[in-house]
């Protein structure tokens, strides 16, 4: 600005449509800059953010045609502060130009902001207005002290209706906000409880006997924890949303198991007795009363295809290590256009989350979700009088097997190994998540986020749900049972082989005909919580044992399985055998009847157990229909043989070769025959997860 004045324009910048238009449009991009910064987050300051940037990008051409011409025509004026300011105020406003280019650029085509072009962005704000304030109050200040002459007066008449135009400018940018603001109809959603909804454990607790609840108290519209796809869709985080996608919070609620054994209870006791499952493995339909009565499908539709969504997990405010889903869960916020259909809605609501991700980053990522305790809301179990008639009794703990256990060393992070480090190694990433400079070993810049695959101990149901990936996943679940993946963060942690071990113990010799007494020792050497974890009464974890001659033939085994899929009984297993009020077994997951158990084999961390075998060992070889000698039980191929007569067969038994195998599988076939038919043809793949050989030599009975 000047108060030179020019043949056209005598009174200078401040008669021209360019000056005022320009300096209106730049008096707007700092005030709705400076509200998009300090106001809290609302659809006003969302609206505030696109016509920021449109205002923006429409600025830029009239600012670099205006400044050119300002600066060719004032720049032989001699050096003072005024104009001092006035470069500096160019050069503010330069910087804040291309780097608010640069930041539209990254939030329409990128996946995140730069956060130091961001920083720049909101610097250079400042020192425009630093700078620029100064700049044009000297020259109006100036006017006002000069002596009063009609070129004077003019030029003060031109500044004052420079004033007001550009106030006029400022003005109807914010009017366009606010009639925007005012225009935007947010998509209806349902915050009201189904009207026959049933209050059976009192409207005080409108999710028991789950323990889970909302902020508010009341019911979510499904959508509101939903739309976990958009995660990935977005371009932002797919790389965790392709995990996930395939992962058992995934498919918590779409488990076909889950959804018969949920049938079965709600046909025994009433749909509102499964909101007691629904609060970790189906929060978005608890959440949206359709556990209730007169309710055909006890699982909706965004419930089903999500379970565990990624907003469920997210938008978790508080948790209590009670365990049964005792957490408080939040409706986050949404941004505009963020539930509306189409794809420029969509565009727009990821443009905004990425160009204004204050509010997406404050209430979705949380230090609380890092912590064991967080994990320990639905990762504990229990059932008492208000489920199952009788009292309280204690099911699936891995929180304070944990706790309890050689991993936890409070206060020692380099000590302890967590959760999230298991079941959420690190992995490289591109993501806009990676990085984290709150956990003790890593940084801001580390190029990695937790995998969201939680693997786990379940490679059977993705598989049979035929979800995308679901072969992948179970051969990454079939190398974590068995400890082949490798978690650098950890290694120095713990040691390197199978999670579970297992040794045999056999004397080096034996004599033909005498009892062979031999062990295996079975550690849980790297699980984080007893082995196995989880139901144990449907999962099932046992030693396979066969010893065969010189020559392969089967002299002993016991553990394998027969042509219909169930273990041979008598077999070493590790189990619960749960049951009820009657002393009835507990054996189609029906747990809200169980008042104790009759039994229960686990290894807790670090812990070791023995499983016994003894056979007699013959003293030759035998052929199928023909005994041996001895006259000592034996089997050949499988098949048991006796001796009631004494005939020599040609050969002898030499040598005794030993094969142990620890067995896993998810699911027992009695519950899956039960849930899905006998003629399903389903059954829970089998897991090696450790295995061991030895060889015994046989000498000549005495």
């Amino acid at each position: 600005m000047s108060d030179t004045g020019t043949r056209e324009h005598p009174h200078g910048e401040w008669s021209r449509i360019l000056g005022y238009g320009v300096v209106g449009l730049l008096a707007f991009e700092t005030l709705s800059g400076l509200a998009v910064l300090w106001l809290p987050f609302t659809v006003s300051t969302q609206i505030t953010v696109l016509v920021h940037t449109i205002a923006g990008l429409l600025f830029l051409l009239p600012f670099v045609l205006y400044q050119v011409r300002h600066w060719r025509r004032y720049r032989a004026v001699p050096m003072s502060a005024m104009k001092i300011t006035g470069y500096l105020a160019l050069l503010s406003t330069a910087v804040a130009s291309i780097t608010g280019a640069v930041l539209t650029w990254q939030a329409w085509f990128a996946t995140r902001i730069a956060y130091g072009v961001d920083l720049a962005h909101v610097v250079s704000t400042f020192a425009l207005l630093a700078s620029a304030a100064p700049h044009i109050l000297t020259l109006v200040v100036r006017a006002r002290r000069a002596k009063r002459t009609p070129a004077v007066e003019a030029l003060i008449a031109a500044q004052r209706a420079f004033g007001l135009r550009t106030t006029f400018t400022l003005a109807l940018l914010v009017m366009v906000v606010g009639a925007l603001a005012v225009a935007y109809r947010p998509v209806d959603l349902e915050r009201e409880f189904p009207e026959d909804y049933s209050y059976v454990y009192g409207k005080d607790r409108p999710f028991a006997p789950s323990l889970a609840t909302t902020s508010t108290g009341g019911a979510f519209d499904p959508r509101v924890l939903g739309g976990s796809k958009s995660c990935g869709s977005a371009g932002c985080h797919s790389e965790i949303a392709a995990e996930w996608a395939v992962s058992a919070h995934r498919w918590s609620a779409m488990d076909a198991a889950f959804g018969r054994v949920q049938s079965v209870m709600a046909e025994q006791n009433g749909p509102e007795s499964t909101r007691y499952c629904g609060g970790c493995h189906d929060p978005i339909s608890l959440f949206s009363g359709a556990k209730t009565l007169f309710e055909e499908d006890l699982t909706n539709q965004v419930g089903h295809d999500e379970g565990v969504s990624c907003l469920a997990c997210h938008s978790i405010a508080k948790t209590d290590v009670k365990g049964n889903a005792n957490y408080v869960m939040t409706a986050p916020p949404r941004y505009i256009f963020e539930l509306d259909d189409g794809p420029w809605a969509k565009r727009v609501s990821d443009f905004l989350i990425r160009a204004y991700p204050r509010e997406h980053v404050s209430t979705l990522s949380h230090t609380m979700f890092k912590s064991p305790e967080f994990c320990a809301a639905c990762h504990k179990q229990f059932i008492d009088e208000e489920i199952n008639d009788v009292g309280w009794v204690q099911l699936q703990n891995q929180y304070d097997n944990w706790r309890k256990s050689r991993w936890n060393h409070p206060d020692h992070p380099e000590k302890t190994v967590e959760c999230r480090e298991c079941h959420m190694p690190l992995v490289d990433s591109t993501d806009p998540a990676r990085g984290d400079e709150a956990d003790y070993n890593r940084t801001k810049d580390d190029g990695k986020h937790r995998s969201h695959r939680f693997l786990a101990a379940n490679q059977f149901m993705p598989v049979a749900l035929g979800l995308d990936g679901a072969r992948e996943q179970a051969g990454l679940v079939e190398k974590w049972l068995r400890g082949e993946i490798d978690v650098p963060e950890i290694a120095d942690k713990w040691r390197s082989g199978p999670a579970v071990p297992i040794e045999l113990v056999v004397p080096e010799e034996v004599a033909a005909g005498e009892q062979v007494d031999l062990q295996v020792a079975i550690t849980n050497n790297k699980v984080g919580h007893d082995f196995p974890t989880g139901p144990l009464d449907i999962i099932q974890a046992w030693i396979e044992l066969t010893v065969t001659d010189q020559d392969g033939r089967v002299i002993y085994e016991t553990g394998a399985t027969d042509d219909r899929h169930f273990v041979e009984p008598g077999s070493f297993m590790f189990k619960a055998e749960p049951v009820d009020q009657y002393g009835n077994l507990i054996d189609r997951h029906n747990l809200w009847e169980m008042v104790g158990v009759r039994y229960k084999r686990s290894l807790f961390p670090g812990f070791s157990d023995v499983a016994a075998f003894s056979f007699a060992c013959p003293a030759t070889l035998s052929t199928p229909g023909v005994p041996d000698a001895g006259g000592v039980h034996a089997s050949i191929d499988g098949e048991p043989t006796r001796s009631d007569f004494g005939l020599e067969v040609p050969g002898k038994v030499t040598e005794l070769r030993v094969s142990a195998k620890l067995m896993y599988r998810k699911a027992d076939q009695f519950l899956i025959d039960f849930l899905f038919g006998e003629n399903s043809g389903l059954t829970a793949p089998i897991t090696v997860l450790s295995e061991d050989t030895a060889t015994i030599a046989v000498r000549a009975g005495d």
